[in-house]
């Protein structure tokens, strides 16, 4: 083994080797049988050509079966000497992947091997991290799955570095729930937002404007929100930052789904709403700006 972990690697580059010594041995082997078969191949035309030489200057001196088995020989001495040649092509190649090689640059992120260790077919050896090939991956509801669509964009932000934005885009969505119900859906990241700081498995949260084929959207606030009006009216506050205010919006109900309502019509993306007190509000009403909500002075 020839790398450790977080080794930087070039494509190219011998990773590790396995015990060459075999597989030297199954090649030149098959490079004396080649040989052997090409004797007779050439022992086999010679024949043939010696008893086709005599029937055409001498007609009737050869039979047509001592022909045929000449012909018969030698098409299987060719036959034989393919057949070997293919043998010494696969020691060729058996002997080459004695040597593992990166497929590209990167990182080694991990090791799963170590010196002198057999390893079984298929069994990983290193994860390599390739740079600027990063990805997000959530777990999304089965109540969910259904509003997301591959091309679908959001952002993406991480707790270890919290004052950058970066921008990703859905590439992956798994057709198969797993652990929890949930189906796996992978971002990639905007290569041009990707910070250098960025690691593989450090936390990710996912921002997402989640909508059906036809474009529509909706947004899910906490049922501490909504201030009921008359009849079937429902409003929230509205934060607005640069007056400090809030203002009392109408919404328009799409639902309830957990804990929260679905708004469909009356908020915007980036809306700060209150979620707290709401029922000390007043249209207008001057507010501080709180952690979890707009609080009243």
């Amino acid at each position: 083994v020839n790398v450790d972990v977080g080794e930087r690697v070039t494509k190219g580059q011998v990773l590790a080797v396995m015990d060459e010594q075999t597989h030297k041995l199954n090649v030149s082997a098959a490079q004396a049988a080649v040989g052997g078969a090409e004797v007779q191949v050439a022992d086999a035309r010679s024949a043939l050509d010696r008893l086709q030489g005599v029937a055409a200057r001498n007609a009737g001196f050869v039979s047509l079966r001592d022909m045929e088995q000449a012909e018969a020989a030698y098409d299987g001495a060719r036959k034989n000497l393919d057949y070997n040649v293919s043998r010494l092509n696969l020691a060729k190649r058996d002997l080459e992947r004695t040597q593992l090689r990166a497929p590209l640059d990167g990182v080694i992120a991990k090791r799963h091997v170590d010196p002198f260790q057999e390893v079984s077919r298929g069994e990983p050896m290193f994860d390599l991290f390739v740079e600027g090939a990063m990805q997000a991956s959530i777990g999304v509801p089965e109540s969910e799955i259904d509003q997301f669509l591959l091309g679908l964009t959001g952002e993406i932000r991480f707790p270890a570095i919290s004052d950058q934005v970066h921008r990703g885009i859905v590439t992956e969505i798994s057709k198969v729930a797993g652990a929890a119900n949930a189906f796996p859906v992978k971002l990639t990241i905007d290569a041009q937002t990707q910070d250098v700081r960025v690691r593989p498995g450090i936390t990710a949260e996912v921002t997402l404007m989640l909508g059906d084929e036809q474009g529509d959207s909706a947004y899910l606030v906490p049922l501490t929100a909504i201030v009921p009006g008359v009849g079937s009216e429902k409003h929230v506050f509205v934060f607005n930052a640069e007056s400090s205010t809030v203002k009392k919006t109408a919404i328009e109900d799409g639902g309830i789904r957990d804990s929260n309502m679905v708004v469909s019509k009356g908020l915007r993306a980036g809306d700060i709403v209150a979620v707290a007190g709401v029922s000390f509000l007043r249209d207008g009403q001057k507010v501080r700006l709180m952690n979890q909500g707009a609080s009243a002075n």
